[in-house]
């Protein structure tokens, strides 16, 4: 099980390194435009990601909600988030490499973003945090196709372990 969730925390770093690499690409403008996405650009969803699993991360090692909300901005500069998601997807494999199965199937209790304290197995909280990132770099692929980049890098599981070949 502990592999499985490995193999998914590099394919997640694989698949942000080309996204953010793509973004990098049509530059700041377009990357801050709000176009009526959900978190406003194409930015504002890469940020809405990393957001998210600093709040997953912070539960998951007992510590304090790093943000209030799902649409912090702990940063406009798309270099510091950029260096801030590495960070992130390393943080996440380095803890996911500490784990052993049992630790990944056992149940885990936190509190939501409304103070409700909740129980979920971790391995259901792993799961919806990189199905969470592939959602929103999903939508993050399609806004770089309405920003112009005529061709955004693929991001397809598949691609990631033909890379690995």
């Amino acid at each position: 099980m502990r592999d499985h969730f490995l193999q998914l925390a590099d394919y997640n770093a694989w698949a942000n390194q080309r996204i953010y690499s793509a973004a990098r690409e049509i530059g700041s403008e377009p990357r801050r435009r709000d176009i009526g996405a959900y978190f406003g650009s194409l930015q504002g969803t890469l940020t809405h990601i990393l957001v998210a699993d600093h709040l997953w991360m912070a539960r998951l090692l007992g510590q304090s909600a790093p943000h209030a909300r799902l649409d912090a901005t702990p940063t406009t500069d798309f270099e510091a988030l950029w260096a801030a998601r590495r960070e992130q997807d390393a943080a996440t494999r380095a803890f996911i490499a500490g784990l052993d199965d049992d630790a990944i199937l056992a149940d885990f209790a936190y509190k939501d973003m409304g103070g409700i304290s909740r129980t979920l197995p971790r391995r259901i909280i792993l799961t919806h945090m990189f199905n969470h990132a592939t959602h929103h770099r999903g939508q993050a692929h399609h806004q770089l196709t309405r920003l112009g980049l005529a061709e955004p890098p693929p991001l397809d599981l598949p691609y990631f372990v033909l890379d690995l070949a």
